[in-house]
């Protein structure tokens, strides 16, 4: 027999006595529930916090009330005159005419990689000629990159942002 008067293999009795001792300690219980008529000891009595004449609707994420459908879907709550405008961006530099040699040279190796009997010339003899041309626009294009601090920077001065 266990503490509680009962067998231990009837466990529907054994877990009836757990909750019933639960119970009385009052663990479980809410404060709109009837409580249970179970032969513990009488516990002292809750009153129920007064109810509020009107309850304000819930409105959070999980009823999905209109609080949150105004936060996600409604409208921005800064005024259209208060919110930040970009500058225009500075229009693109005109390319020089060595980017117009290297895209020729680009072209060219494309081209002679791809359809080289359009012009009359074998496989053989423009795949070589193509893949030196696509080299040597790769190499021009290299070249052109300008590498060290900005025009009119000083190299004395650190990291420039």
């Amino acid at each position: 027999m266990s503490a509680h008067g009962t067998d231990p293999e009837d466990v529907d009795a054994t877990f009836a006595a757990i909750v019933a001792d639960l119970r009385a300690e009052g663990v479980g219980e809410f404060a709109d529930e009837e409580p249970l008529d179970l032969p513990a000891e009488p516990k002292p009595e809750r009153k129920a916090p007064p109810a509020d004449p009107q309850p304000e609707p819930e409105t959070s994420w999980r009823t999905g009330g209109p609080g949150w459908e105004d936060t996600v879907l409604g409208d921005e709550p800064a005024d259209d005159d208060e919110h930040y405008v970009p500058p225009e961006p500075p229009p693109l530099p005109r390319p020089g005419k060595g980017a117009f040699i290297v895209l020729l040279f680009f072209l060219i190796g494309l081209f002679l990689l791809i359809a080289p009997g359009l012009i009359g010339i074998s496989a053989s003899l423009g795949t070589p000629l193509g893949i030196l041309s696509l080299a040597t626009a790769i190499a021009l294009l290299l070249l052109r990159v300008k590498q060290g601090p900005p025009d009119g920077a000083d190299p004395s001065n650190g990291a420039q942002v």
